[in-house]
């Protein structure tokens, strides 16, 4: 295998993991953001690794849901009408992937990626020195009763159809496991061998560290633009520039402004995510639980409880709407009453997304040596590591060539 000189942009969980795993692999590799490591959406990620989670965000009858996303303030899945006009291809195409058989397609797509995620990352915790933040308890998904959970019935048949087996409990069974749940769960799934990163933020820094332990060089800086030449790519940042025979683009939101000049043009949407982590010194729940009756995901972090899952489609200049931060904190703190005096810490962040929940892995046809990894959305913590596997592949088995 020929050793390449490959510049990786972007330095969240995506990034990071690319970056890692091509050094590991023998190249020598710079990488880059303007900020450091971890501390863009990385930074506000639940935690869960939802090897589950093969359903893409558009199912088939989400054109019935298309008015409670622009009217309902308070909607899991919310489109301000001010900012339709801006959206309005992304929502076309949204709309147009949740037909049977693009779901199939999407669902098929995203289990291949998902196959071994927890193994994967069990494994990538121990090499970069942090296994302690893999907690592998598995995923607890609560319903009202089994009425609520007939509504899910078909993520739950895409679940069992890719392999991904989950136990049906009732109210004793919900408290067996979690005894602070409020009594109004009294059906619940679980999903036994899944697993939760307890601090996503350290995650980032643990694997960046080893990368530059490997000899992997990190550079702070903004990219402003990509230059192909004869010689590979010119990487220009404000103040200085470098060269690299392939570089890899896995900078989230901000990867169109890099990748429409190389005419790979993707829908891509900024799927903004809010949290909210409670000052607790007990958690009171031992493992990822799912609220699916609000569409949200909490979790026992190393810093508190962490509660997200909301998903707004506002795009990058508009200010935060923190109502749906205060929704989160009412979801939670209904859900677990002990609560109801923990202070609250709130968050946002941008998260890339293609409409139909498929990233976008793979070389860019037309320009030799680069790659882009983009698209991940909710679920760039999962993929990671498939996703860094995958690039490494190509940029090992093709050096710059685009086959």
């Amino acid at each position: 295998m020929r050793t390449v000189e490959v510049a990786v942009i972007g330095a969240g969980i995506v990034g990071a993991t690319i970056a890692y795993e091509l050094r590991k692999r023998g190249h020598a590799v710079t990488l880059i953001d303007r900020d450091e490591p971890g501390n863009g959406c990385s930074f506000g990620n639940s935690g869960a690794i939802s090897a589950c989670s093969v359903a893409p965000l558009a199912m088939p009858g989400v054109l019935a849901s298309v008015p409670r996303m622009l009217l309902d303030r308070d909607s899991p899945l919310r489109v301000p009408l001010a900012y339709v006009p801006f959206a309005l291809p992304w929502l076309v195409r949204f709309v147009a992937s949740a037909t049977p058989s693009r779901v199939e397609a999407s669902a098929r797509s995203l289990a291949a990626l998902h196959a071994g995620a927890i193994a994967r990352h069990a494994a990538l915790a121990r090499e970069v020195g942090a296994p302690e933040l893999v907690l592998e308890r598995g995923h607890l998904y609560l319903y009202a009763d089994r009425s609520a959970l007939a509504k899910d019935a078909a993520v739950w048949e895409l679940r069992r159809k890719h392999g991904y087996r989950a136990e049906l409990l009732d109210r004793a069974g919900i408290v067996s496991l979690e005894p602070n749940v409020d009594a109004r769960y009294r059906a619940a799934m679980l999903l036994r061998d899944h697993a939760t990163i307890r601090n996503p933020f350290r995650y980032v820094q643990a694997i960046a560290n080893a990368f530059v332990a490997r000899g992997g060089a990190l550079r702070r800086a903004e990219v402003t633009t990509l230059a192909q030449s004869a010689a590979g790519w010119t990487i220009a940042m404000p103040d200085q520039s470098m060269h690299a025979d392939a570089v890899v683009v896995a900078a989230g939101v901000g990867s169109r402004r890099l990748l429409d000049p190389q005419d790979l043009v993707l829908p891509l949407e900024t799927q903004r995510g809010y949290h909210v982590e409670f000052d607790v010194h007990g958690s009171p729940v031992s493992r990822t639980v799912v609220l699916t009756d609000r569409k949200v995901f909490v979790t026992p972090m190393e810093t508190g409880l962490r509660a997200g899952g909301t998903v707004e489609i506002a795009g990058l200049a508009a200010p935060p709407d923190w109502r749906r931060a205060d929704v989160l904190v009412s979801a939670v703190r209904s859900a677990f009453p002990d609560l109801s005096g923990a202070p609250a810490r709130r968050w946002m962040g941008h998260r890339p997304c293609l409409p139909d929940s498929v990233p976008y892995i793979g070389a860019v046809r037309g320009r030799a040596g680069l790659y882009a990894a983009v698209g991940h959305g909710h679920l760039g913590l999962t993929e990671a590591p498939a996703t860094a596997e995958r690039i490494a592949d190509l940029v090992g088995a093709v050096g710059y060539a685009v086959p």
